[in-house]
């Protein structure tokens, strides 16, 4: 007991530590010598599919001069792994329960305070471009101009500033052609926040057709656990709608759609072969989605040349699959090559805009006065655990790539504190040099930065969407510290996870309620309730 009362009284010290000093926000005026802010945001980016961080898969080298010129964030959680409510944390600094945000059937009150309408009205051009997700019109932004929901890949339809049109070309193309000329049409009296927000990597993942034949005669490898059968986790893991293995044909893989409509018992692949038919399963969807109808509707946004080197690509793919057998091991093989090519291909897109994107910083003298951040709205699994997806409080789903480049820094490092998307806002404000409202509940990391570590000394999470929505993730709730992790699981079970991260990096075994750990597992619990109380998540 004397040990647990030591600890108790550290981490309320600490927390206490952690937040910024609590003032009110107050209009401030900037001057040119202000920072710029680039808020890069992705969709869906594993922090394992980045060569910053020492990935296998791809090379990123527009993403890794970000971090050549600044900080890589190795402990960067999101505190709700899912898209809208991951963005509405970063504009706010707040959790879910306090923005109101909490799954993608939301809609987010844009009447609130967020850190674009404070930078604004200090003085900043504020401008926010690409995907939003948050069902309900922009504000605080001189200029707007986003995807409709999750945005289609080709011809995207965005609305700018309450204008709807349909636009030719590839999504990442666009989003980045609209940035560059709102860059340079901007009052260029002023210091910019730009918000550029990118619709890839997220499903269904269709590259650019020029990248269609990268990785092409690869065989990439597969995670270690790739084969997970979930033995010593919860029933969440178990229960669970992410496999790879059952992907959709059509929407995901990516074959000719008319083999899957129902009731024919034989399809035509894309050489105009008549086939018999082979039952699609899949996974993802829910009572009301069609996989086809929505490729149909995908694949028809492109133009006949892109059909055309499209059909180029897939149609021997296609040809392959319908004449050959697979077993079940077999079959899950291939839907993970076929997924994992087309997903990093679209990073490519992704790095070569970014290339762009800093061009054009460095050509007119403002990259070292830029603050820049590059960062996902999540991590993802890529076949981990022999998953897609993301939603779990598992590493490759909680921990999301963030790097960031200091202005008028040319020095990298590498930071390992407990940081999360919810310090976003203030770390924004913080370098603006604007004041850090008192309500938000995200800490500035610039001290961090500058080599004072963050003394947090855990990092709370809470997912909500169950069991409406996709994918079957139970609502779970819980903490991460550097070495362990306590997960519960509620609503529909009630059952705990523990993971020691030091030992156990894939989280394969769950020590809920051994002996050895008892000591370790109380301090979780504590910590965890803690956390909730501070937050106020009760």
């Amino acid at each position: 007991m004397k040990n647990l009362f030591f600890f108790l009284f550290a981490v309320f010290f600490l927390l206490a530590c952690t937040e910024k000093k609590q003032t009110s926000p107050s209009e401030s005026h900037v001057n040119k010598k202000s920072p710029n802010i680039l808020f890069i945001m992705t969709d869906d980016h594993s922090r394992h599919a980045i060569s910053a961080y020492g990935s296998k898969l791809i090379k990123t080298p527009n993403i890794d001069e970000i971090a050549k010129f600044g900080v890589t964030f190795t402990n960067c959680a999101v505190t709700n792994s899912i898209c809208g409510p991951s963005r509405a944390v970063a504009l706010t600094g707040k959790y879910s329960h306090i923005n109101g945000f909490k799954d993608n059937r939301s809609s987010f009150d844009g009447n609130q305070q967020t850190f674009p309408k404070l930078l604004q009205k200090a003085g900043y051009h504020t401008m926010m471009i690409g995907k939003w997700h948050l069902h309900s019109p922009p504000q605080g932004f001189d200029y707007w101009n986003i995807l409709i929901g999750q945005g289609q890949y080709y011809k995207p339809i965005m609305i700018e500033n309450g204008d709807t049109s349909e636009l030719d070309g590839y999504v990442t193309d666009v989003v980045t052609d609209i940035s560059l000329k709102e860059l340079k049409k901007r009052d260029q009296k002023k210091p910019f926040c730009l918000m550029y927000h990118q619709k890839a990597p997220h499903r269904n993942w269709m590259p650019n057709v020029k990248h269609l034949n990268l990785y092409k005669d690869d065989t990439l490898p597969i995670p270690d656990n790739f084969f997970d059968d979930y033995t010593n986790r919860s029933k969440a893991a178990l229960e669970q709608d992410l496999k790879v293995k059952d992907m959709y044909m059509s929407f995901d893989m990516k074959l000719h759609p008319d083999s899957f409509l129902n009731g024919r018992d034989s399809f035509v692949d894309y050489s105009g072969t008549k086939h018999q038919y082979k039952k699609e399963t899949g996974t993802g969807g829910s009572e009301t989605w069609d996989p086809v109808f929505n490729w149909k509707h995908s694949y028809d946004r492109l133009s006949a040349e892109q059909k055309k080197e499209w059909d180029k690509h897939y149609q021997p793919i296609s040809e392959e699959f319908f004449t050959s057998s697979y077993s079940d091991k077999e079959l899950a093989v291939w839907k993970y090559q076929r997924y994992i090519k087309d997903y990093l291909r679209c990073i490519v897109s992704v790095d070569e805009n970014i290339g762009r994107m800093i061009a054009y910083l460095k050509s007119t003298g403002e990259w070292e006065n830029t603050l820049v951040i590059y960062t996902s709205d999540q991590g993802f699994f890529l076949g981990e655990h022999g998953w897609y997806d993301k939603r779990f409080m598992y590493e490759e789903s909680l921990i999301t790539p963030f790097l960031m480049k200091i202005p008028n820094s040319n020095s990298s490092s590498t930071n390992s504190d407990l940081v999360m998307n919810l310090d976003f806002a203030p770390t924004i404000l913080d370098y603006a040099g604007i004041e850090i409202p008192y309500d938000m509940q995200g800490a500035s990391l610039k001290s961090s930065v500058e080599g004072n570590p963050l003394s947090r000394q855990g990092q709370y999470y809470h997912y909500y969407e169950f069991p409406h929505g996709w994918h079957k993730v139970k609502k779970h709730y819980g903490v991460r510290t550097k070495n362990f992790k306590l997960i519960h699981y509620y609503s529909d079970i009630d059952e705990w996870e523990m993971f020691d991260l030091k030992n156990d990096p894939h989280e394969m075994n769950n020590l809920y309620g051994k002996l050895a750990y008892a000591e370790r597992q109380e301090e979780l619990h504590h910590l965890l309730d803690s956390l909730r109380a501070h937050y106020k998540d009760q």
